[in-house]
């Protein structure tokens, strides 16, 4: 009998102990960033987001239907930072639904397929929406995913560098497949959304912010793009072809 309570009771000091971590973790961040992954049905949206939150990569994976999110915890330059991201359904027919959760957005991965020229032809279309129903301020990155099938590849990446490069947008070319570019990607859009929130809190001398803060007037973001071999991300200035 002592020993079953005592095993009671140490499950329960267990379960405390966890719990009492979580809160000390919760306590601990310094932001909450919320970020919207969009573009076409099938360019790889939802395997992107797995890759990056889970390191996962499911061959059997369907369209998303309406709104799903995920979260993942990064440190970036000491600050805890909680990425709160949201894979949007790429069909028309959810197009109402998923742009009510633009609002509170302070960054967007822009997701096309390089096998398919139609999705990136439409990138004009979803950044316009983005921008009519998020922040102005919102930072955004375009992203060629299916990077890996380079014999079947329709976009060239100097037709995404050069509509980046007008729209002051970043950019980089992933395989969630493969998972090459998809952690570097995203870290470079929390790093450039931390960037621009740490100088506003500094300018207004608040604390800690999150998705439904106004940001409207923080400053906008140059083009990068990810270039050379290793597909590293590079400032526009040192622009090359993408050998991917």
């Amino acid at each position: 009998m002592n020993q079953e309570m005592n095993g009671v009771e140490g499950q329960k000091q267990q379960e405390n102990g966890d719990a009492k971590m979580g809160y000390d973790v919760q306590e601990k961040i310094d932001y909450v960033f919320k970020v919207v992954v969009i573009g076409d049905s099938a360019v790889g949206k939802t395997q992107i987001l797995s890759r990056f939150a889970k390191n996962e990569f499911c061959l059997d994976s369907k369209s998303t239907i309406g709104v799903e999110f995920q979260t993942r915890t990064v440190t970036i330059n000491a600050k805890l930072i909680k990425a709160q991201i949201w894979d949007t359904a790429g069909q028309e027919r959810y197009r109402a639904v998923t742009s009510a959760y633009y609002r509170g957005a302070l960054g967007a991965m822009l997701v096309y397929d390089i096998t398919k020229r139609q999705s990136f032809d439409h990138v004009a279309r979803w950044v316009e929406e983005l921008r009519a129903h998020a922040d102005s301020s919102i930072v955004i990155m375009l992203v060629g995913n299916k990077a890996d099938l380079v014999d079947q590849r329709m976009v060239p990446t100097e037709d995404a560098v050069e509509f980046a490069e007008d729209q002051g947008l970043f950019f980089s070319e992933t395989s969630a497949l493969s998972g090459d570019n998809v952690e570097s990607a995203f870290l470079k859009l929390l790093e450039e959304i931390n960037s621009v929130v740490s100088k506003k809190a500094l300018e207004c001398g608040c604390g800690k912010v999150n998705g439904d803060n106004n940001l409207a007037s923080l400053t906008g973001t140059k083009v990068d793009i990810l270039s050379g071999p290793e597909l590293e991300i590079s400032e526009m200035k040192k622009l090359s072809s993408c050998s991917c």
